[in-house]
């Protein structure tokens, strides 16, 4: 077998939160196509850093009275730490804000420019006038233009999913100081990414992406491309673009960068030579492991430049999906949201990585993790299939063979049928169909426990407890289970450490299993992995409600009887435009199929020319009002609102109330002499 040189990364943590599970599925599936890499005997090298620029580690920085760098060094000794202890076999961690970043970042800057790949203009951008800063989509919130939903980020709206610019929100502010934003005009540096089309249509049709992300990719290349804006305005964390002191990368320039800084750094301390894996021509292989929300990046801008300035081009990129947790989006609210540490403090990371490996494939899906799923195979699967294998024989080969397997095994069958998936695993594993590979391990598993019960070993050894057939099966069953281990090391490494001083060998390979363990002296059998505790992943989740909790709800009460923190705040010309008019209740229906709402008829009194006015209106009082004791109540009605079509009808206004829900809701009802069709000022 001819040896690889293979270089491999997963995408960068971002250096201003914690690490999540989400992060952990990816450097996960990383992991364990690496380690398999290397016990096959391959030179394969794991690198990845943390992401440490950006407006928002600026500002959380300043928010905790420290400097950036403070910040991210902080962080990444966090991020280390979490990483380490899920067992993550970086080769190399490092940090995009380092001297080989910017070494990077700068030389391929200027070779973009002197391949005239680089543009300049002037644009518009909204500008935070109290914070004195330019104001990225995320840092513009508002109403959207299309359904009018509030707090709303500048680029998209999550209600409807539509597009837009940060000048087109109404009402928008900054989510930083919360003043209005203006507009302001600055000089950027843009990427000509179009200028890349038909390289990047080859490349990517090239076997380097899954079929459904060179697809997607196909829709943005037919589309056309736009160019890159890859210039940020001071102040920002970052680096300076050269012979520009106000002017600096943006964040996604230097990121994927921080890739070939990483083995760069890691070559300072080893023998490793950087130019055999990043020359034009190299002969190495390339791969990075992503999410599914950063390809554009992975596959159209870092191809793009890397071309540019004459280096080579990812071997593949290999996307994966979200993680969701019992069938939905991670959650804060109700305690989905687990952070790797809260994980730690109360699972063996092991239990996780195993069941990522059963659900994980070569696809971009999103996986699950059930957490009743998960107890239940982590439980049947190592504790109940593969560790019991071990637990079952141990004891009589120490017992009545003073830790001595036999020298021999006249009926190798099974071991036989383990050792012929060879194959079969190993390419699930290095297609990153692990689901697959585990399926069969597990698969193995059930024959060799099914052996065991079939030759009742406690039955013969009730009998002579030194028979030489009672040797042989539980040899059989010993061997069985170091060929699962084996099977199972890229997955589970510590464990495979603990069976490798059970019996008394070394640190097992890959070739390992075209051989069997015969006439040698194990140890004591000792628990190798304990069964998951349903009750400590309970804890996880009540742990992280408590978490992300309202610190204080008589803060937050405060707050909410404070102006200044109503959404969203408007401008006193904006507030004249309402018209408010008095209106009796002519009629008042209950809605059919409608659990809150009411129907409402309006006297709105007379127009100029004597003519009656009304108004149909929903409003959600049900709850609070029989509709039979609101005809002839006066009440309060936006007359100047947007007829909004809704499920049941169109709603022409809307009255005014007030109340916390349920029953307590109270109509706004004007005295004094109030008719019908009387404006309020």
């Amino acid at each position: 077998m001819n040896q690889r040189k293979i270089l491999v990364t997963s995408a960068l943590p971002y250096a201003n939160g914690d690490i999540h599970l989400g992060h952990i599925m990816e450097v996960t599936q990383t992991d364990i196509w690496v380690r398999l890499q290397k016990l096959r005997g391959h030179d394969c090298v794991y690198v990845c850093a943390d992401d440490a620029h950006g407006t928002s580690i600026m500002l959380s920085a300043e928010a905790q009275g420290i400097t950036p760098e403070e910040l991210i060094n902080k962080v990444k000794r966090q991020h280390e730490q979490d990483f380490k202890e899920f067992l993550i076999g970086f080769d190399n961690f490092h940090t995009t804000h380092s001297e080989e970043n910017k070494s990077f970042s700068e030389e391929i800057y200027l070779a973009l420019k002197a391949n005239q790949h680089i543009a300049k203009r002037t644009i518009l951008q909204l500008y935070d006038p109290e914070k004195q800063l330019f104001l990225a989509d995320r840092y513009v919130i508002g109403t959207c233009p299309n359904c009018k939903s509030n707090g709303q980020y500048g680029d998209n709206c999550e209600v409807c999913g539509s597009t837009y610019s940060p000048s087109e929100l109404i009402n928008p502010k900054s989510a930083i100081s919360g003043a209005v934003p203006t507009e302001k005009e600055s000089e950027h540096f843009f990427f000509k990414l179009p200028a890349f089309n038909e390289m990047l249509k080859t490349w990517t049709r090239s076997g380097t992406l899954q079929d459904s992300v060179a697809n997607k990719i196909n829709e943005w290349l037919e589309e056309g491309l736009q160019e890159w804006d890859i210039s940020r305005d001071a102040p920002y964390f970052g680096f300076e673009i050269p012979g520009h002191s106000d002017k600096y990368f943006y964040v996604w320039l230097d990121a994927p960068i921080g890739y070939m800084a990483s083995f760069k750094n890691y070559c300072s301390k080893t023998t490793y030579k950087f130019e055999e894996y990043w020359e034009k021509n190299s002969e190495t292989e390339l791969y990075h492991f992503i999410g599914k929300d950063i390809i554009n990046f992975h596959t159209l801008f870092w191809p793009a430049m890397l071309t540019s300035a004459n280096y080579r081009t990812p071997t593949a990129v290999f996307v994966h999906g979200f993680l969701t947790v019992d069938g939905t989006k991670m959650s804060k609210s109700r305690g989905t949201f687990i952070n790797a540490r809260t994980y730690l403090e109360n699972l063996n990371p092991e239990y996780l990585r195993y069941y990522l490996a059963a659900k994980l494939s070569s696809g971009i899906d999103d996986l699950d993790l059930n957490l009743e799923d998960f107890v239940q195979r982590v439980n049947s699967d190592l504790v109940g299939k593969v560790i019991n294998i071990a637990s079952r024989c141990a004891g009589f080969i120490n017992k009545g063979f003073n830790g001595e397997l036999s020298s021999k095994i006249d009926t190798p069958e099974l071991l036989m049928e383990i050792q012929s998936k060879k194959d079969e695993i190993t390419s699930h594993y290095e297609n990153r169909e692990y689901g697959k590979a585990v399926r069969i391990i597990m698969a193995l598993a059930d024959k060799a426990n099914h052996y065991i019960n079939d030759k009742e070993p406690w039955v013969i050894g009730k009998k002579d407890k030194a028979s030489p057939e009672l040797q042989e099966i539980c040899s059989i069953g010993i061997n069985a289970f170091r060929l699962l281990i084996i099977y199972l090391k890229p997955v589970l490494p510590e464990t495979a450490k603990k069976v490798e001083i059970f019996l008394k060998i070394q640190p097992l390979i890959w070739e390992d299993i075209d051989s069997l363990l015969l006439g040698h002296s194990i140890g004591k059998f000792t628990p190798l992995i304990t069964r998951v505790e349903s009750e400590k992943v309970q804890n996880i989740i009540a742990v992280t409600k408590e978490i992300f909790k309202p610190k204080d709800k008589l803060e937050h009460k405060k707050k909410m009887n404070n102006l200044e923190e109503f959404e969203p705040q408007i401008e006193f010309d904006d507030f004249k435009k309402i018209d408010l008019r008095v209106a009796r209740i002519i009629l008042a229906e209950r809605v059919e199929g409608a659990d809150k709402l009411l129907q409402l008829t309006l006297d709105l009194g007379f127009d100029s020319a004597g003519n009656a006015l009304s108004r149909k209106v929903f409003s959600g009082i049900k709850s609070a009002y029989d509709p039979d004791g609101l005809k002839d109540k006066l009440t309060v009605v936006v007359v100047n609102l947007k007829p909004r079509k809704m499920k049941f009808g169109v709603s022409e206004g809307m009255i005014l109330a007030a109340g916390p829900g349920g029953k307590d809701i109270w109509l706004i009802e004007p005295h004094n002499g109030a008719t019908p069709g009387m404006r309020i000022t």
